[in-house]
């Protein structure tokens, strides 16, 4: 007897020992378990059982602290953790389960049906002796739930039939949970049928799809577990089931077009959720017709309908996401008993077992998106967009073959005023929605221009945290199609139409401040092409301002430019584009810096409200605001100058340094694009005709040759880009071609050398003269300074 004890608590011990230190996630979830027991005594865990069944589930934490499984209210229950039992008169589970062959541990266990089923087939006889067994024991419900008729020839045939499904619950070896790997394949005692382990990171785990209830119950000759179904064989793969399986004649035809079949018929833990014929017939026949007709998309849309891993439907206690084989995910979760897809119930029949994975049936036909219509790819929350372009015939536009990308505003940016539009401008508000290539959100850039089926051209800005096309930005929800992207924005495109000026000069609120900036010689930067932020204070900005005022204002230009270089901004920033309630710090072109956040979707300025912000222009946004900005570090040196400032500024304590002056900014912040036009010059058999190109910089000339057809460009100290085109002419013919190119060339073009046969001279193009030099070239006198502005640089040609 001391003997037996001894042998009995040593295998304890090492069964205790293998358990603490296994990695295996049942035995995390069961050590979880007993700690949320530990109130309840010794050796004791917690388990949830889902209201109304008889389902219950050492739970995870996610499980444990929402207090539901499947959806469901789960109640808890305290028992003995498996292998121990409880003691008359003491708190909790302090006793060690009695440990006896395989044949008496499944009394213990209470699997009495198995242990019934096992005397009647001559099975307990091989259970009781030597042997090292795992016995996969159904549970008494188990034997209940099984079909009649199978369950009857079993009992029918205890000899042969009942005796090899019992060997099929069986290894010829002792295999705890923790050596129950993930995806292993055991093979049982019966005619070495597969049995397919799956270990699922919940703690669960699986035989075939049955699931381990309780697990390890040590015996003399091996293990116990006790499972929630009856093993049938497994033999077939999903491609065999699938090609026998007559409901499932819709779903082979699409799987022999697209060449997936094959897949699933090779090794693999597949889980395949298999629409029936029924579900087929629900699509439109349009759109089934289409995905057929079309090999790629019937492939992705077969492939949708695949997991590389192996989901059974007891080991799915919450929802996850998983990759399919088309590349896409889908959520799979349960409701209840049922099964959930994408959070619908769809699954008829579940765990469907083969040699190479898992079957699902499902009523409902998933279409990946990689299978859709770009118009397709529109959601709840794009209706109206969706809508209104099938309305305005524009659907019709977007051919299976070409290539798209919609820019989806949200319903909510169709106000009631735009949807009661003449259909002929709403049809063009929406062709600017549409552009006519595929792009997708990662070849989006900075600067990059996008052209509409209506021919415009959208401008994309990306910010730290967004990006925007035009004035409005995407929020997250972008979707590749079969003919295109779709990408969602929160307001309606307004594509710019007139520069920063023109838009100044059409609005009368802007009147006072256009005169300020035409009074500093700023039209020319609002005229031209470029990037640029402008915040513009309305008229109101400058109540209280007299004539005298501003006569004052405008004798001092450096002070008047400082004041409003201040509201203007290098580069084109978005009020959506930026992240909300994070200060931004711009700095302005008159050198200050400038603090802009959004809250509650409104942008502040140096924390004034901009009244309206996003206003878009060619050559870029205005912001506009009803107090002017003035830098807060920026000392004022003049009585007079002050005494306004403080008339229009009241929301910041203006610095006064007496005798203090404004720098000097010279408009040389701006660049001028530079177009280069192709001139073909006029070949001569003779040698090439050499010049030396001369830059005078308050310094000694700097030479090189230019040769024949050449383009020389040179930036002057960040002034604007200059291009040399040498042309070779003769005739006067050539001479008006000349002048032709000038003109058309615009302000872009500075200098011209123009090589007759002699020698060279010079066409100037100033900014609205053309000026032809006849007379030989003087040499160039240096470079002088005029009082309290920069240095201005001449280049010229000098002849040698």
């Amino acid at each position: 007897m001391k003997i037996f004890f001894l042998f009995t608590f040593s295998t304890f011990l090492l069964s205790a020992f293998e358990q603490a230190t296994a990695s295996a996630h049942y035995d995390k979830i069961l050590t979880h378990s007993r700690i949320r027991a530990r109130d309840q005594g010794p050796n004791v865990c917690a388990l949830q059982q889902v209201m109304g069944t008889k389902k219950k589930y050492f739970s995870t934490c996610r499980n444990w602290y929402q207090g539901a499984i499947c959806g469901k209210k789960a109640t808890v229950l305290y028992e003995c953790c498996p292998g121990y039992m409880k003691m008359d008169g003491t708190r909790g589970c302090p006793a060690v389960a009695p440990i006896d062959h395989v044949y008496g541990t499944l009394g213990i266990v209470g699997a009495t049906s198995t242990q019934q089923y096992s005397d009647i087939s001559k099975l307990r006889e091989e259970i009781e002796g030597r042997g090292s067994f795992t016995f996969f024991a159904p549970s008494n419900e188990a034997w209940e739930q099984l079909n009649s008729e199978i369950h009857r020839n079993l009992v029918d045939n205890v000899n042969i039939e009942l005796y090899n499904a019992l060997h099929h619950h069986m290894v010829n070896k002792r295999m705890l949970t923790k050596d129950l790997k993930n995806g292993m394949t055991l093979v049982s005692m019966y005619n070495d049928q597969k049995l397919l382990i799956n270990h699922y990171p919940n703690g669960v785990v699986t035989v075939n799809c049955a699931r381990i209830i309780h697990g390890n119950q040590i015996a003399t000759n091996g293990v116990v577990h006790v499972i929630d179904r009856v093993l049938t064989a497994v033999g077939n793969t999903i491609q065999d089931f699938i090609e026998v399986e007559d409901d499932l004649s819709s779903l082979r035809a699409a799987a022999i077009t697209s060449d997936v079949l094959d897949i699933l018929g090779r090794p693999g833990h597949y889980t395949l959720f298999a629409p029936t014929n029924e579900a087929f017939e629900r699509l439109p026949r349009g759109v089934l017709e289409r995905i057929m007709g079309d090999k790629v998309a019937s492939e992705a849309l077969v492939k949708f309908h695949i997991l590389n891993t192996l989901q059974c439907s007891e080991a799915i206690t919450g929802g996850a996401v998983y990759e399919t084989l088309e590349g896409n995910t889908v959520e799979v979760g349960c409701d209840g008993e049922s099964l959930t897809v994408n959070g619908v119930k769809m699954v008829k029949r579940k765990d469907i077992v083969t040699s190479n994975g898992v079957i699902h049936l499902i009523d409902e036909v998933l279409i990946p998106d990689s299978a859709k219509q770009v118009i397709e790819l529109g959601g709840a929350q794009q209706t109206t967009f969706t809508d209104l372009v099938a309305q305005l015939g524009l659907a019709s536009s977007l051919r299976p073959e070409g290539q798209y990308t919609l820019l989806a505003p949200l319903n909510g940016a169709f106000s009631d005023d735009t949807l009661r539009m003449d259909q002929r401008l709403l049809k063009t508000i929406l062709q600017n929605h549409i552009i006519k290539v595929k792009v997708g959100l990662n070849e989006l850039y900075n600067g990059q221009e996008l052209e509409t089926i209506g021919g415009k051209l959208l401008r994309v800005f990306v910010y730290r945290t967004a990006v925007c096309i035009e004035n409005s930005c995407m929020v997250r929800g972008s979707k590749e199609g079969r003919n295109g992207f779709i990408h969602i924005f929160r307001q309606i495109i307004n594509p710019a139409e007139k520069t920063l000026h023109e838009m100044l000069r059409n609005d009368k609120r802007f009147s006072v401040f256009l005169s300020l900036v035409k009074a500093a010689d700023l039209d020319d930067v609002l005229s031209r092409p470029g990037e640029w932020t402008l915040f513009v204070p309305t008229n109101d900005a400058f109540k209280g301002l007299t004539d005298d005022d501003k006569d004052i204002l405008i004798r001092d230009k450096n002070a008047l430019r400082n004041i409003l270089l201040y509201h203007l901004t290098q580069g084109v920033f978005i009020g959506s584009g930026f992240e909300p309630g994070v200060t931004n710090i711009l700095k302005t072109i008159q050198g200050g810096k400038l603090y802009l956040k959004t809250v509650n979707d409104t942008l502040l300025v140096n924390e004034l409200k901009s009244r309206e912000s996003d206003l878009m222009a060619t050559n870029g946004v205005i912001h506009v605001i009803d107090k002017l900005l003035y830098p807060a570090d920026l000392p004022v040196g003049n009585d007079q100058l002050l005494t306004i400032l403080k008339k229009l500024i009241k929301y910041i304590q203006i610095k006064f340094v007496r005798d203090s002056t404004f720098k000097e900014i010279p408009l040389t912040f701006y660049k001028i694009n530079i177009i280069e036009s192709n001139v073909q010059p006029i070949i001569r058999k003779e040698d090439p005709s050499i010049t030396q190109l001369t830059k005078l910089i308050e310094g000694e000339p700097e030479f090189k040759i230019v040769r024949e057809g050449e383009t020389i460009t040179k930036v002057i100290h960040g002034g604007p880009e200059i291009k040399y085109t040498r042309i070779t002419a003769g005739g006067s013919d050539n001479e008006e071609k000349l002048k032709k190119l000038l003109e058309e060339a615009g302000t872009e073009y500075t200098k011209v050398t123009k090589v007759i046969e002699g020698e060279p001279q010079i066409i100037e193009r100033e900014i609205k003269k053309v000026h032809l030099e006849e007379a030989p070239v003087r040499r160039v006198q240096p470079t002088r300074r005029t009082q309290g502005g920069a240095a201005r640089r001449r280049t010229r040609l000098a002849y040698s």
